[in-house]
């Protein structure tokens, strides 16, 4: 079959307000890079014009400034689903200016299946590949797009010519059966393949190439701090502890990593580490520190929805296929992040937090329980069904003005049954086996900053009984604090005894 090469702009004209999108990639890799400019263009004239225009989009995660950035700027998304972390979409979301609805990432596929969002009218998809059989060589990030090409009514191709079609073989592309008669996912370890290398489409529903070069964007993460190192540290400290006292299986478990610096600063450590056994990872996203510790053999394999490696790493890995064509595999969203499958394989989960409470609750999205900065994304699949669940982050921000450990969460994301350790920069908090006022004194004894202890301690003598002594009337003081004055440290719980 002969497809149709168009440009970008011509393929944005076919869009129309109100349309629904559903894009391919997984953070930054595997999304769109032209159509969704072009688009934002349209999105403009047509608000000059005083016309409206606005789209619905569906991703598999975040995406990148060529989708989110550009088509907020322009006002142009209507409703976003199931995570980004952009900042002027997150403006936008927090002004009411654009509907976010904020999805644990294994459910996005299964829900738009169910018909829960309604048709999709475009799939975008980016490619290094495709042939006339409509057989699509994805790029670097798979996300939800096997779901979203199913369902689109048309599909635009982005062939890009910086991927290279050796990446064939570095993916299993399965789409899901749904209930009431969903047989088991046949994953028993983490290099088990179950679909097919490529991803198949309709080739009738092909309506336009659009050719691109162009790399993901993604920047190198600085070094880490001293804060971030720290926090590496305790969390590998814990996990050496574990396994020396037996309590992993001496093959170890695959790992679990979110992104950012203290994911990589984990990373390296465990590199470093003696202790603990060469490991493999069943994860959703692998970050540069995953290709240094492949090629130095400690990561011996790698199950990820998305490589989310820096433009330099990239070029570095091309060039390189050969070596890591057995290291690597990525699956849909739906598969890396299965709680199914979590489960079966045992994976330790290991995962950021904005704040954590004195009693084991973890807050991952909202700033002082109102302001959205990314969303949920796949810390819930992988934290509810892991062998061990790990959360950490720095015990204060803002130069101590902020307490990541306070009373009472601000928002939700993960409860206290969900939550086996916490670690900051302080100390490692292990929760397993113990009653709420219990980990309310491991949690502030070893993961509070000093500065911030007393006032814990002084919340916890406040309470009036109860299995968990919560003070609602004061619950939320540290917040009120920072609200009111700018520093949380002037909370002063004699005011509500």
């Amino acid at each position: 079959m002969a497809f149709n090469y168009i440009t970008a702009a011509e393929a944005a004209e076919m869009i129309h307000d109100g349309m629904t999108l559903g894009l391919s990639g997984f953070t930054a890799p595997g999304t769109p890079k032209a159509i969704s400019v072009e688009l934002a263009k349209k999105a403009e004239r047509e608000h000059e014009a005083g016309r409206p225009f606005k789209v619905n989009i569906f991703t598999g995660a975040s995406t990148s400034d060529n989708v989110d950035g550009v088509l907020s700027r322009a006002n142009a998304i209507n409703m976003r689903a199931p995570y980004q972390n952009v900042p002027d979409l997150r403006k936008r979301i927090n002004a009411h200016d654009c509907h976010y609805n904020d999805r644990h990432l294994s459910e996005m596929s299964q829900e738009m299946r169910y018909g829960f969002y309604g048709d999709i009218d475009f799939a975008i998809i980016e490619a290094a590949d495709i042939n006339e059989k409509g057989e699509i060589i994805l790029g670097t990030g798979v996300g939800n797009i096997p779901t979203y090409a199913h369902m689109a009514k048309k599909i635009f191709i982005e062939l890009n010519e910086e991927l290279p079609s050796a990446l064939h073989g570095m993916h299993d592309v399965i789409m899901l059966q749904d209930p009431p008669r969903r047989p088991a996912i046949p994953i028993y370890v983490a290099n088990d393949r179950i679909g097919s290398p490529v991803l198949k489409v309709d080739p009738n529903k092909i309506v336009g190439i659009v050719r691109t070069k162009s790399l993901d964007g993604v920047k190198a993460f600085t070094a880490p701090d001293e804060v971030s190192k720290q926090i590496g540290a305790n969390v590998v400290r814990f996990l050496v502890g574990e396994y020396t006292a037996g309590r992993l299986p001496k093959e170890f478990l695959p790992l679990q990593s979110g992104v950012g610096n203290v994911a990589n600063a984990v990373l390296y450590d465990l590199g470093e580490s003696t202790e603990l056994p060469n490991f493999v990872m069943y994860t959703e996203v692998i970050q540069d520190a995953v290709l240094e510790l492949m090629r130095k053999g400690k990561c011996t394999f790698a199950s990820t929805c998305s490589m989310t490696f820096s433009d330099e790493t990239e070029r570095k890995l091309f060039p390189d296929l050969d070596f890591f064509r057995d290291k690597i595999l990525m699956r849909p969203a739906e598969l890396s992040n299965n709680p199914e499958v979590i489960r079966r394989l045992g994976v330790i989960a290991m995962n950021t937090a904005l704040e954590a409470d004195i009693f084991g609750a973890v807050n991952s999205t909202h700033v002082l329980g109102t302001r959205m900065m990314n969303g949920i994304g796949g810390s819930g699949d992988f934290t509810r069904n892991a062998y061990l669940s790990i959360f950490s982050c720095p015990s204060v921000s803002k130069g101590g003005l902020i307490s990541n450990i306070v009373p009472l969460v601000s928002h939700v994301d993960h409860s206290e049954h969900s939550v086996d350790i916490i670690v900051t920069d302080q100390g490692i908090a292990d929760l397993r086996g113990k009653d709420p006022v219990q980990r309310a004194y491991e949690i502030i004894n070893n993961c509070a900053h000093p500065m911030y202890r007393p006032l814990l301690l002084d919340y916890l003598k406040i309470g009036k009984g109860g299995q968990t002594p919560h003070v609602l009337n004061a619950a939320f003081a540290f917040h009120n604090a920072f609200n009111a004055t700018g520093d949380m440290r002037n909370a002063d719980f004699s005011l509500y005894v």
